[in-house]
């Protein structure tokens, strides 16, 4: 019937549009950019079934062609690239791992300024450029001060300093984590950078962490941050 009949043409009922041809190629080229970029069989694929399916009247351009071969080669070595990259990563950390190992069982020195008290001993190495009057504070694992001393110290580096354990007002303290604080001033009062630096056993390696983490009086410490090993 013509519309004039009143009849309106009918309508099926849960049908999907068809997507306009803007949208389809989208899609189709972002995954097919992404599979591009990660499969090297599938490029290989649609570049040969591209030759293969070619109009004989209207075969492809050489130029064209030739510029497919260029991406093509550039994706394998690009894909190359990322397998020798990924085997160097494998290989440097395992060379990491070897190198951590060696030190299990050997007295290092690193940066720091945490030491363990042990049979009331702990131990640190100062680092002072001139002559200078150090003032020493010491805290426990929970922030407390318990000791604090002045000190003439000349200059040098790996200066030990060595607490026996006691507060300032002479109790024993128990083994445990302190920290040191140092502050210095020259014969003129000026102020003076002391760096400390920690010495102890390496007792474990953790080879789970990266870069492994070398365990020294409960602490944990990198490869790179050892300054020397002490025999």
């Amino acid at each position: 019937m013509t519309a004039a009949s009143g009849v309106s043409s009918p309508v099926v009922s849960g049908t999907t549009p068809l997507p306009t041809t803007s949208s389809s190629g989208s899609a189709l080229a972002g995954t097919t950019g992404a599979t591009l970029a990660g499969n090297f069989q599938t490029f290989l694929t649609l570049l040969t079934t591209q030759l293969q399916n070619q109009n004989p009247l209207d075969p492809l351009d050489t130029n064209q062609f030739t510029q497919q071969l260029v991406q093509f080669a550039s994706v394998e070595q690009q894909l190359k690239s990322n397998d020798q990259l990924t085997t160097l990563v494998s290989l440097q950390q395992t060379a990491q791992s070897t190198q951590a190992l060696g030190f299990v069982g050997k007295t290092a020195v690193v940066k720091g300024d945490t030491a363990a008290l042990t049979n009331s001993s702990a131990t640190w190495n100062l680092n002072v450029p001139t002559n200078s009057t150090v003032n020493i504070s010491i805290t426990s694992s929970t922030g407390q001060t318990v000791f604090t001393g002045n000190y003439a110290v000349s200059a040098g580096s790996n200066q030990p300093f060595t607490w026996d354990g006691r507060g300032s007002d002479g109790t024993q303290l128990p083994d445990g984590q302190y920290k040191l604080t140092a502050t210095a001033a020259d014969s003129s009062g000026s102020p003076v950078a002391v760096a400390t630096q920690i010495q102890g056993a390496v007792d474990s390696v953790d080879l789970t962490q990266t870069p492994p983490l070398l365990s020294i009086n409960g602490q944990t410490y990198t490869v790179n941050q050892i300054q020397r090993i002490v025999n």
